[in-house]
């Protein structure tokens, strides 16, 4: 009865986690140029379909097979073999969860380039992505990963997944180099396509998240699924409040934009302490948050880095910020609780290795498309749009009135006649 139970639990809060995919799509169509709708969906589900079924065949083996030297798991290829139980449900449970995790990670990477970066060149990166994932997750979520080993605590992704993802999307950006006109020293031309459609998606990454983070207990019957659904709503609550308290006395306005990174950033924060802090705590985590959002945004900028939806200043940034932020806040272990200096260390060199690795095999994979020319669209294409040059189709058809069934626009047909 309890695996039953167990395995209810696992398998819902894996299909909330897999429905932050529907977040993802929205969130990123309503941030970009509305010519390149259609592109941004189609990476995200370029992440589902593709890298789904690479975490398959190779990354779960690499994340829960059996270690022999605390860096890569050895068995469990193309789910078969043994793998390394660390919750009371079966192993194709299991990898439902991991594998919408894996998911999410590499749909931070598609926001961060989109509207320039080519598709066939995408799914590459998505390939390459999911492993190195499922390499670096297997150093803190195994329990024979190196820095388990030594004590990390990263409950359900700051670091694993958004560290990750973060430092990554930051690479991944970097090297595919900015929008045409994105720096020219004119005023900004590109403006968000559909704000409310991009808060829709925040609403269901936000809701997904519940899943996310509650959903890692692996136990329907553990005590800290209470605490960790508490700390998960209200740190996302601060960090949207303090995100828009911020822009007001920097902008004097309410700035839309700053709001819903301001509620993810606080979500990404909160990920790995969620079940370690207190709920004042979650609040005091979700507020930094917020502040570190909006300064993240101003700085990556600065430095002229093309990153349209934020992926680096929500995951990056406050990725590294909640991981170490188990360091501080923990009531077993941090620093503000007694707990001295060695769970911060800890902290500081998991998130810094995870950080690392990310951004290094993205520079790596993403440099050589470069090199070779093939890692964004052709200027002409950029201009006119991805949705038509790539995918033969936009995304709105504004102003033309079909009349019933016909494929015939009604003002085409009355000419004709």
């Amino acid at each position: 009865m309890t695996t039953a139970i167990n395995t209810i639990w696992v398998i819902f809060a894996g299909t909330l986690v897999f429905f932050m995919e529907g977040g993802f799509a929205l969130l990123e169509a309503g941030l970009v140029q509305a010519k390149n709708t259609l592109s941004i969906v189609m990476k995200v589900m370029a992440d589902v379909t593709l890298g789904s079924l690479v975490y398959g065949v190779a990354g779960f083996a690499l994340m829960y097979g059996i270690s022999h030297n605390g860096w890569i798991g050895a068995t469990g290829f193309l789910l078969q073999g043994p793998i390394v139980h660390v919750a009371s449900v079966p192993v194709p449970v299991l990898w439902f969860f991991e594998m919408a995790f894996a998911v999410a990670a590499i749909s931070i990477v598609s926001g961060a380039v989109s509207e320039r970066m080519r598709f066939s060149s995408y799914l590459v990166f998505v390939v390459v992505g999911v492993l190195a994932y499922s390499v670096s997750g297997h150093w803190v979520w195994n329990p024979g990963g190196w820095l388990a080993k030594l004590g990390m605590e990263d409950f359900a992704g700051s670091a694993v997944v958004h560290t990750f993802g973060g430092f990554a999307a930051l690479a991944a950006a970097w090297l595919v180099g900015p929008r045409q006109g994105r720096f020219d020293g004119v005023e900004n031309p590109f403006r968000p396509s559909n704000l409310p459609l991009a808060f829709v998606g925040t609403f269901i990454l936000w809701f997904g998240w519940f899943g996310f983070n509650g959903g890692s207990t692996l136990d329907a019957f553990s005590p800290l699924v209470g605490p960790v659904i508490v700390n998960t709503m209200v740190a996302a609550a601060g960090g949207g409040l303090s995100a828009i308290a911020v822009t007001r006395l920097q902008q004097g306005v309410y700035d839309p934009t700053m709001a819903i990174n301001g509620v993810l950033a606080g979500l990404v924060a909160i990920t790995a302490g969620c079940a370690y802090v207190s709920a004042p705590s979650a609040v005091a985590i979700g507020l930094i948050a917020g502040v570190l959002v909006v300064l993240g945004t101003a700085w990556i900028e600065g430095w002229k880095v093309d990153d349209p939806v934020g992926a680096f200043p929500v995951h990056g940034v406050n990725g590294v910020f909640g991981t170490v932020a188990v360091g501080l806040f923990a009531e077993k272990g941090g620093l503000f609780y007694g707990g001295g200096l060695h769970l911060l260390g800890v902290q500081v060199l998991g998130t810094v290795s995870i950080a690392l690795f990310g951004f290094g095999i993205t520079a790596l994979t993403v440099g050589a498309m470069r090199a070779l020319g093939v890692a964004r669209v052709t200027a002409e294409e950029e201009e006119e749009g991805l949705d038509v040059r790539l995918h033969g189709q936009r995304a709105y058809h504004r102003g033309v009135v079909v009349h019933r069934s016909l494929d015939v626009p009604l003002a085409e047909r009355s000419a004709g006649q």
